[in-house]
């Protein structure tokens, strides 16, 4: 029983590993996560499937799904997990280090190969009107919220059902990483997003 309870603080802690601090690129290491494939796709630009991509990407945060929409249509579903604090009940993000997933449209600025959470998307998070809610407040509106792929831990998939039951990220949106890898191939720097509450 011990051993269990144990192992379950490993994963939270793991879970709970943040979202929002880049990693370096002049280091890559050997794990699914950051190779020298990855960004030698990026730069060539060889990730996409042009038969596939989609336009626009919607998030609805209490039903903890994600949809992406190619000329108008749902072509994709997956389920998400958000900020630690971003719940159904939680609201919109309001600052830096408040875990919370923002509310608003944005959109895709880049992709990266992420040594700690496989994939991510980068959003455009803050917006102006972010900005500007944050300097009222006298706040940093905080930054660097990606939808991202899995911790290493669960780079299989096996821990889906874990990860995906519970709201553990710094503001980012969660996804399984056989989503992500749809979502790499699908998505284009400009795609837009918007994310409900």
């Amino acid at each position: 029983m011990k051993l269990k309870l144990g192992l379950m603080g490993v994963a939270l802690a793991l879970l709970i590993s943040g979202c929002n601090e880049p990693t370096a690129y002049g280091k890559v290491d050997k794990t699914p996560y950051a190779t020298k494939e990855c960004i030698n796709e990026l730069s060539r630009g060889a990730e996409i499937d042009h038969s596939n991509k989609i336009d626009k990407i919607v998030v609805y945060k209490k039903k903890r799904k994600m949809y992406a929409y190619k000329n108008g249509k749902v072509v994709e579903e997956f389920r998400i997990s958000l900020g630690a604090n971003g719940g159904a009940n939680g609201g919109n993000k309001v600052k830096a280090g408040d875990y919370r997933t923002p509310e608003g449209s944005y959109s895709i600025v880049r992709k990266k190969c992420d040594s700690r959470l496989y994939k991510s998307l980068m959003i455009s998070y803050p917006s102006e009107a972010d900005k500007a809610a944050a300097r009222k407040r006298g706040v940093s509106p905080g930054g660097y919220i990606t939808i991202h792929g899995q911790p290493k831990w669960n780079a299989d998939g096996r821990g889906d059902n874990f990860t995906l039951s519970r709201d553990w990220t710094e503001g980012c949106m969660a996804v399984p990483n056989l989503a992500m890898d749809k979502l790499w191939k699908a998505v284009e720097k400009g795609v837009k997003i918007e994310i409900h509450a």
